[in-house]
């Protein structure tokens, strides 16, 4: 695994495989780049949670990464098919299974979908939500990091301007200790749902 310092990454997915600076944390059964597009159906029943609330923890979620020293901008643009409550994917930045933070929209069938973030310190998850519109299947989103701070933003489109979901702290990612940074999906359920990401964009602050 390269740790990158200074350095930007832009994978737009247009080669069989990814960029050699990236790397799998559980691969996904299911994957496969097509038309440009980063397309995962992640296995059943993965996850990322440590205990709180639920009283379970799960860390067999799939994120594809790259090692990061430094200040960054992490960016993604995505769009999904759920199925089951819960199907998920979005950014995801990493310390250890103790210590990460994740932003995405789950899927929630009979209510509205929850566009959110999970912070994770000391083995402990929080989660943040504000509602997402059903009929949207795509999504821009960002994390900035600054420090051992983190910025976490989204927007619907292109046109629009960036909208913040959450500054977070991460307690054991303090520099120079590289963070894993990137793509990440999962379905606490079942199987079935298909999300498309289309460029993974890393650029040092």
């Amino acid at each position: 695994m390269i740790t990158m310092k200074n350095q930007n990454l832009l994978e737009a997915f247009e080669q069989k495989r990814p960029d050699a600076k990236l790397a799998w944390y559980c691969e996904p059964a299911n994957w496969s780049i097509r038309h440009s597009n980063l397309i995962i159906k992640p296995d059943a029943k993965t996850d990322f949670w440590q205990k709180t609330h639920y009283g379970f923890s799960a860390d067999n979620g799939h994120c594809l990464f790259a090692e990061m020293k430094g200040n960054f901008v992490l960016s993604t643009k995505l769009r999904f098919q759920p199925v089951n409550q819960y199907d998920q994917a979005g950014l995801m930045v990493r310390v250890s299974p103790d210590c990460w933070l994740k932003t995405s929209v789950e899927f929630e069938p009979d209510s509205p979908n929850m566009l959110g973030a999970v912070v994770t310190n000391y083995g402990y998850s929080d989660w943040s939500t504000q509602q997402y519109p059903d009929d949207c299947t795509d999504l821009l989103l960002r994390i900035t990091r600054k420090a051992n701070d983190y910025i976490v933003e989204f927007k619907k489109s292109e046109p629009e301007q960036w909208s913040q979901i959450r500054l977070a702290h991460l307690h054991a990612a303090g520099d120079p200790q590289p963070v894993k940074c990137g793509l990440y999906a999962c379905c606490p359920i079942d199987a079935g749902y298909v999300v498309e990401f289309e460029y993974l964009k890393i650029e040092n602050e």
